[in-house]
C-alpha cells in the first residue's frame, strides 16, 4: 500500500478506537508509519481524511447477514425488510462496532466533514434501496434515492441515536416491521 492507502486504514483504527474528536493528525501518523505532511498532500485535512475514513467504514458494512442469518425474503416483502433491520441492529450490538461514531457524526461542527458526509447521503439511501429491493445499486434513480433512500436514511439515522441512548430498550428488525405493517394497515383502511 502506498502513503494513501495506509493513511486510510490508519484514520479508520482511530475512529474506531478514538473517535472523531479524540483523534489527532499524530495518532493517524503513528497508526499508519506514514508523516504529517502526506495528510494534507493526500486529504487535504485531517478532517477530510476522517470523514473518507468514516464513509469507507460504513461501505465496509454488510447488512446481508451471513449464512442462515442471510437475506432470503422477496425483494420489497416486509420480511425482507424485517431481516434487513435485524442485521443492521446486530451489527449495532457488536463489540467495537462503528455505529457509536453515528451520533459524534451527527452532532460534529466541522464544516468540512459533514459537507464530506451530506453529499454520501443520497448514496447511502441508494444503497438501503438497493438491498431491500433486490435491484442492483446502478439500477436505483436519483429519484428513488432522494425519497425511498432518505426515508430509509432517516430510519437508520434514528435506529443509531436509539442505539446510543438506550440499546436496551432500541428497536430491532421484528419492531421495526411491526411499525411498518401498522401503518401499512392504516392506509389501506383511508
Amino acid at each position: 500500500m502506498g502513503h494513501r492507502e495506509d493513511l486510510l486504514e490508519g484514520a479508520k483504527r482511530c475512529l474506531l478506537e478514538k473517535g472523531f474528536a479524540r483523534t489527532t493528525a499524530r495518532d493517524i501518523v503513528k497508526e499508519s508509519g506514514t508523516n504529517l505532511a502526506s495528510i494534507g498532500y493526500h486529504y487535504g485535512s485531517k478532517d477530510a481524511l476522517l470523514a473518507q475514513a468514516y464513509l469507507a467504514l460504513v461501505e465496509e458494512m454488510s447488512f446481508e447477514g451471513d449464512g442462515d442469518a442471510g437475506i432470503s425474503a422477496p425483494p420489497g416483502s416486509l420480511e425482507r425488510f424485517r431481516e434487513v433491520w435485524s442485521n443492521i441492529a446486530e451489527s449495532m450490538r457488536q463489540p467495537g462496532s462503528m455505529w457509536r461514531l453515528g451520533m459524534e457524526v451527527i452532532t460534529i461542527d466541522l464544516p468540512e466533514v459533514r459537507d464530506h458526509l451530506a453529499r454520501a447521503q443520497r448514496e447511502g439511501g441508494r444503497g438501503l434501496v438497493s438491498l431491500l429491493m433486490g435491484v442492483p445499486e446502478e439500477e436505483v434513480s436519483d429519484e428513488t434515492a432522494d425519497t425511498l433512500g432518505c426515508f430509509y436514511m432517516t430510519l437508520m439515522s434514528g435506529l443509531i441515536a436509539q442505539w446510543t441512548f438506550d440499546p436496551k430498550t432500541a428497536p430491532d428488525g421484528d419492531v421495526l416491521t411491526e411499525g411498518l405493517r401498522q401503518i401499512i394497515e392504516a392506509a389501506n383502511r383511508t
